[in-house]
């Protein structure tokens, strides 16, 4: 390394191979199948990386990632990354014209693919694809000259278009994060983490990945999540950690989960979207435990601020994570210092990305400012801790007054009769916007327009009044679990 404590790949191989370490669990199949120890892990990354090095893959050169959900490829990602080469997790089942989209909007030309996702991949023109299987043999390998700039993970992420787009972190923010995400939550090698979250996300990496590996912690890998498998797995393997969104969790309530599976969790992780006070209320209900909510965006590698799990806050995204500075700018640009009044969410740190790939024609790599102004609107308690009261590109314009969904969907949850919530913008021909409501009700017999739009008028001012509430089944969501707000708007557009 050019400089001190710079990389995950410098700390990794020092720590498992360790006396204290070697033995230890480190990753696990939730089927059943025998744990691989953090000693065999190295043994496995190492041999990972100096096939991949034989078959041609050269340090800074992207590697897209195409394989089943496995330990084999959660060692593949790292053996990637111990090559000296950057990973590209490709979410599973993309059609052929999807894969070609995104493998030449980066730049990508090597695939490493399995068995169940060789499909397409042949056709698509210029492509090195190297099959997990064919691997050739060859000596262990470790890089050692890694930057801290150097590219170490690209992920996919939807822009303000819908269409993908490459967010390329360095392996400074990868361990910036790491050494965020340790200390915060308090991880040690006596947690098991349940991980059920996408492997190609930068939650399903960062903090459940990467962090775990850095703090000696067991991950026990299981299929992608499904409420039904949730009280099993939890009786079976009795977690000290899970993770998910609030989706996933909202999912739970309705089933049972014995006491004894839930005595080990010392916490339970929720980030990625946005909770209410209510849900969060009936989660933490239901497991026993403190759900700490955290906030972080692909851009900035992953977690800016979370709550301390002893010291948490109900609807708060908690503190700022050390190593990296998370302050409010107003609209003017000037640092928002006094505490209750609302500015836009900005990270400045190493934690930062490298830049965007595949976001203009040619596939150029924008330079990263020092800055990354989020986009989301959010205030500051006397404690330090952080609220996020709406989002920019989210805000209702009605009549030239500003309103946030975030707190209209407060209000409405807490209706006992609403599962879940959304609230966009209708346009209006008078007022330009006004705010209607997409409503998953408790009992689908129990419709009642009036008494959700009069709760409403009752909690907040009149500018917001709910238009209209319609009733659904189920909300949209994107690939992670989130409403997709963009599909509500469509849906108005083409009732229109």
């Amino acid at each position: 390394m050019h400089d001190d404590d710079t990389c995950l790949l410098d700390a990794y191989p020092s720590l498992w191979r360790s006396e204290s370490w070697a033995s230890r669990p480190a990753l696990s199949p939730a089927d059943g199948g025998s744990a691989i120890s953090y000693g065999a892990l190295f043994d496995r990354v190492g041999a990972m990386a100096g096939s991949l090095r034989r078959a041609g893959v050269q340090p800074r050169q992207l590697v897209a990632l195409a394989m089943e959900r496995s330990l084999e490829s959660v060692i593949a990602i790292l053996g990637i990354m111990a090559a000296g080469a950057c990973p590209c997790p490709l979410e599973p089942r993309l059609t052929q014209e999807e894969i070609r989209d995104r493998l030449r909007s980066v730049g990508a030309a090597t695939v490493l693919a399995d068995a169940a996702n060789l499909h397409g991949l042949g056709l698509v023109d210029g492509l090195c694809l190297l099959r997990i299987e064919a691997l050739p043999e060859a000596p262990p390998y470790w890089a050692d000259n890694i930057r801290a700039d150097d590219p170490g993970l690209l992920l996919f992420t939807s822009g303000s278009t819908g269409r993908p787009k490459g967010v390329l972190l360095s392996h400074k923010g990868l361990l910036n994060n790491a050494r965020g995400v340790v200390p915060s939550t308090g991880l040690t090698q006596r947690d098991k983490l349940l991980h059920v979250m996408p492997l190609y996300h930068t939650n399903g990496l960062n903090n459940q990945i990467f962090s775990p590996f850095l703090a000696g912690a067991h991950v026990v890998l299981a299929d992608r999540f499904r409420a039904p498998d949730m009280p099993k797995l939890l009786d079976t393997h009795r977690p000290t950690i899970i993770t998910g969104v609030p989706t996933m969790y909202s999912r739970m309530l309705d089933l049972a989960f014995k006491a004894e599976s839930l005595a080990a969790l010392r916490f339970a992780r929720c980030g990625s979207a946005p909770i209410t006070r209510e849900l969060h209320a009936r989660i933490e209900s239901l497991l026993k435990c403190p759900l700490v909510v955290s906030y972080g965006l692909s851009e900035a590698t992953c977690t800016s601020t979370i709550n301390p799990p002893t010291q948490r806050k109900i609807g708060s995204i908690g503190k700022a994570l050390s190593h990296q500075r998370v302050y409010l700018r107003a609209s003017d640009g000037t640092v928002i210092d006094q505490t209750g009044t609302d500015g836009e969410i900005c990270i400045e740190g190493d934690s930062l990305m490298l830049g965007y790939l595949g976001v203009q024609e040619d596939g150029v790599l924008e330079p990263s400012a020092a800055v990354l102004r989020s986009g989301d609107l959010g205030r500051m308690d006397e404690d330090g801790y952080f609220y996020i009261t709406g989002r920019l590109k989210d805000v209702i314009i009605r009549g030239g007054e500003n309103i946030s969904p975030a707190l209209i969907e407060q209000a409405i949850s807490a209706c006992p009769d609403v599962r879940n919530c959304c609230v966009v913008g209708r346009p209006d021909a008078d007022l330009g916007e006004v705010p209607v409501a997409f409503v998953v009700p408790s009992d689908p017999a129990r419709q009642d327009k009036a008494r959700i739009q009069a709760i409403v008028s009752e909690r907040l001012s009149r500018i917001y009044r709910l238009e209209d509430v319609y009733f659904v089944d189920a909300l949209p969501e994107n690939s992670v679990g989130k409403i997709d707000r963009k599909a509500l708007t469509r849906s108005l557009a083409q009732e229109a």
